[in-house]
């Protein structure tokens, strides 16, 4: 049964969001947030909305065209609406330890090799989850009320209000999709392992 209706969704930085949005990357990079359940970063759900956050963006930790569209925010600052343009399908979860590889993928995201060595140092035992993701883009932006309950630094919040993901559109063809997520999953190999939902 297709999805009609969703309010599950994934906080990333509004300069990913709207990479992903504009179709210059399908991939995020997460260890998860400080507040996830069990101490690491789990995929609940497989369908989200993309909700966009300012707060922690950190602009020496991204690629030079993405740093310089980074605007800084106070500490403890947030919107008083919120925009939310795109729903997607995290179609890949892709756990990988090995530096080498990650900075192999360097061409298919938005951030540096600093941060990429950042996020492999922080919780060592734990990978560094490549997620991949078909965006699809609302067919109009909904402007929501920002609530306490969305902010902290957590990956996934449910939204008061589920919104329409009806008639979006794919951001990506699915050849030009399925072309991306070809060329990734060859790099990364064997390590590879099927999402569970």
């Amino acid at each position: 049964m297709e999805l009609t209706t969703t309010f599950h969704a994934l906080k990333e930085w509004a300069v990913a969001v709207n990479a992903l949005e504009s179709g210059n990357t399908i991939m995020l990079l997460r260890k998860g947030g400080i507040h996830e359940r069990n101490g690491g970063f789990q995929v609940t759900h497989k369908q989200i909305l993309l909700y966009p956050t300012y707060e922690h963006q950190q602009d020496f930790l991204l690629k030079t065209e993405y740093a310089n569209l980074v605007c800084p925010v106070t500490s403890g600052w947030h919107p008083e609406t919120v925009n939310i343009g795109s729903w997607a399908e995290i179609t890949d979860i892709l756990p990988v330890a090995d530096e080498s590889i990650v900075n192999a993928l360097l061409p298919y995201h938005i951030w540096n090799e600093f941060f990429i060595s950042d996020r492999l140092k922080w919780k060592p035992r734990q990978p560094l989850y490549i997620l991949l993701l078909r965006v699809y883009k609302l067919t109009q932006v909904q402007e929501i009320p920002y609530r306490s309950a969305y902010g902290g630094c957590k990956s996934w919040i449910d939204l008061e209000q589920p919104i329409n993901i009806q008639a979006a559109t794919p951001i990506l063809s699915d050849s030009g999709y399925s072309q991306i997520v070809t060329e990734i999953r060859q790099i990364i190999g064997d390590r590879l392992y099927a999402p569970s939902f």
